[in-house]
């Protein structure tokens, strides 16, 4: 019976109404069990594909793929991919960039029922393949961070605004847990970098000497102070007899873990050579072809080489591009060494020019990196090689290790508040006055 105002439903109604209660409810048991999966996980991998796979089952797709992307300057649509989660083993379609640009720029839902039509993205190739699609923006805090594509119903017919809808929904409700997921995956990755490069200055660490030798009638001291964990500078001290000592510091070119890979190819090269009847000039040329053949153009290292002989005080040398050491008379100016050769691995037959000094009682050699003359103030002004020279002429340190404490204090001061821009590292040998 009716009260005579409402009609009573026909069947058809009923039946319309039926199937709209029954997409209702297999809406919110897809999206509650959508949320309980992809909350279940904090594997991004897995999220992503459980997106894709369930909002294929939800709109009856044909193939999906998941994009996630990040805010690029240098894109011209302002994004870049950072992955893709397809649910096709075969040749997945992929987010062209003129779609990807549309979502970037509207942040909103985009159907195309025939995008070869459509005026919007005129002179797009599409796949063959491709009759249809939705793509649906995943937005944090308004933010585009990834796009959800539904290629083709496996019916044949359009998607539909209800599909379109849907869609929205399943993109609002996962977006916050895709992006958590992703955070939390660049912190793991984060943390494992920054143990290997923690492991990495370990091992640099360790290539270097812990210790200067003991020498009857010196004193030798050595530091290296890396810019970043690891650095492109090293020092050396090699015992090659009871009366001989080979002191090398080398300077890679460049900064960071590619650097500290260069050096210690450089180290171990040099080691090589250092051993027998090698004079500095013979050690260099061979490092130096070594270098070339295993060197990519456009890097280089710098090397001072000496050889101490402690019975007659002399130091035989030879300078790969180094910075000139400073050798300092007990009674006298600093002055640079002569002369600085050509740079390690530039040239693969460079020759090198080999010469010698003897140092008096009292006598210093000061050998250091480019890190130390070129330490900047607040002021862009560099420490310099005149400050330094100065610096040792004034010294009262009476020992190699206390000269070499107060130039890099002095560094230091000057740099202020400046951060290190390059690795610092010195040598100081001297002959202990009689």
């Amino acid at each position: 019976m009716t009260d005579g105002k409402t009609p009573a439903p026909t069947g058809d109604a009923l039946t319309a109404e039926n199937r709209r209660l029954k997409r209702a409810v297999d809406e919110l048991s897809m999206l509650n069990d959508l949320a309980r999966e992809i909350s279940a996980s904090p594997d991004i991998d897995k999220i992503m594909r459980t997106l894709v796979k369930r909002s294929l089952g939800a709109v009856g797709g044909g193939q999906g793929v998941l994009t996630l992307v990040a805010s690029s300057e240098s894109n011209e649509n302002g994004t870049l991919v950072r992955t893709r989660a397809s649910s096709s083993d075969r040749q997945a379609f992929h987010v062209c960039d003129s779609l990807l640009g549309w979502m970037t720029m509207n942040k909103r839902v985009l159907t195309l029922n025939d995008p070869r039509a459509d005026d919007r993205f005129r002179g797009v190739v599409w796949d063959e393949s491709i009759k249809s699609l939705i793509c649906v923006p995943l937005l944090v805090k308004s933010e585009l961070i990834g796009v959800l594509t539904i290629y083709n119903k496996r019916s044949g017919e359009p998607f539909s605004d209800e599909d379109a809808r849907l869609l929205s929904i399943v993109a609002a409700q996962s977006a916050q847990v895709v992006e958590n997921a992703r955070l939390l995956r660049e912190e793991q990755a984060l943390i494992r970098m920054r143990e290997e490069l923690r492991l990495a200055a370990q091992i640099q660490l360790d290539l270097l000497p812990k210790e200067a030798p003991a020498l009857p009638g010196y004193g030798i001291a050595g530091i290296n102070i890396p810019a970043q964990e690891v650095g492109g500078d090293y020092f050396d001290f090699i015992r090659v007899n009871d009366h001989r000592l080979i002191v090398g510091l080398g300077d890679v070119s460049g900064k960071g873990l590619p650097a500290a890979i260069l050096m210690s190819n450089l180290q171990a090269a040099v080691r090589a050579h250092a051993f027998g009847d090698s004079t500095p000039k013979e050690c260099m040329e061979r490092t130096n072809r070594l270098l070339h053949l295993c060197t990519e153009p456009g890097k280089f290292a710098t090397m001072f080489c000496g050889v101490l002989d402690t019975r007659t005080h002399e130091l035989t040398y030879c300078n790969a591009g180094h910075d000139r050491p400073l050798y300092v008379p007990s009674a006298g100016t600093p002055t640079p060494v002569e002369p600085a050769g050509i740079v390690l691995s530039f040239v693969a037959d460079a020759a090198y020019e080999e010469r010698s000094l003897t140092l008096g009682p009292g006598d210093r050699l000061v050998i250091y990196s480019d890190g130390v003359t070129e330490a900047l103030d607040e002021n862009d002004e560099m420490f310099g090689e005149e400050r330094l020279a100065d610096l040792i002429a004034s010294s009262d340190a009476g020992t190699a290790p206390a000269l070499a404490d107060e130039i890099l204090g002095a560094v230091e001061k000057h740099r202020g508040a400046c951060p290190q821009s390059d690795d610092i590292t010195l040598v100081v040998v001297q002959r202990e006055p009689k």
